[in-house]
């Protein structure tokens, strides 16, 4: 590809353009390690109760209660990372695309002009790893989307571009 062309929009444009498909971009890894604590943490507490109460108060062999949370937490830490890979987002010239699932794939589609709001959360969690989540609100509730897990300054990025972006298509320029 030639550098400078006429139609040439910035680095990811022009990728985007070489292969015809948008340039994704996934979420950090500090919501994966956010959420596997999650699991660790109320799963943990799960089999302990399992095990642990039932072994005291009914025998030794009740305790094997606790394999089934202790199964749930490792099949639990493996699909969150399956899900985690799977969100990804892309910023084109005229919409959003969020792409999400593992068994059944979703990928939203929200035109700038249609963006309302877009706000940026983060609970105290997610304060906690130092995350926040972009969420959008369009014309019809049934595509709102939200990105969880960005970094904060991503975030606050990816809301100033898209409020720009927002109000420049609404104002149809």
């Amino acid at each position: 590809m030639e550098t400078g062309s006429p139609d040439d929009t910035g680095a990811a444009g022009a990728t985007e353009a070489v292969r015809g498909e948008p340039e994704w971009t996934g979420l950090p890894p500090g919501l994966l390690r956010m959420r596997r604590l999650l699991l660790v943490v109320w799963l943990g507490l799960l089999t302990l109760a399992a095990g642990v109460l039932p072994g005291l108060f009914l025998g030794p062999f009740w305790a094997a209660l606790a394999l089934l949370p202790l199964a749930l937490t490792v099949g639990g830490w493996v699909m969150l990372e399956r899900n985690w890979r799977s969100w990804r987002y892309a910023e084109r010239a005229d919409d959003l695309l969020i792409s999400r699932g593992v068994l059944w794939r979703e990928e939203t589609v929200v035109p700038y002009g249609r963006m309302q709001l877009v706000e940026v959360t983060s609970g105290p969690v997610e304060r906690h790893f130092g995350l926040a989540s972009v969420q959008l609100h369009t014309a019809a509730a049934a595509t709102d989307a939200t990105i969880p897990g960005l970094d904060p300054s991503e975030a606050e990025r990816l809301r100033d571009r898209l409020t720009e972006l927002g109000e420049a298509r609404s104002a149809g320029l």
